[in-house]
């Protein structure tokens, strides 16, 4: 298990990311939103569109999730 942060922030195209512990992308403290604990990044990225609805996963930290 993981642990899985959306950030507050949205990129210049909408997106909220969804990072993993130990991402070099992953967002300052105060700018990122804490998801939970997961196995993968597919129920991470559906917690965080609870939050926000265009969420996508980081293009280097989850991959498998990420969405041109």
């Amino acid at each position: 298990m993981a642990s899985y942060y959306v950030n507050k922030n949205a990129q210049s195209n909408g997106d909220h990311e969804v990072h993993v512990t130990g991402c070099s992308f992953m967002p300052a403290p105060e700018n990122r939103l804490y998801l939970g604990e997961f196995t993968t990044c597919q129920p991470a990225v559906q917690e965080a569109k609870k939050h926000y609805t265009q969420s996508n996963g980081c293009a280097f930290c989850c991959q498998a999730c990420h969405t041109s």
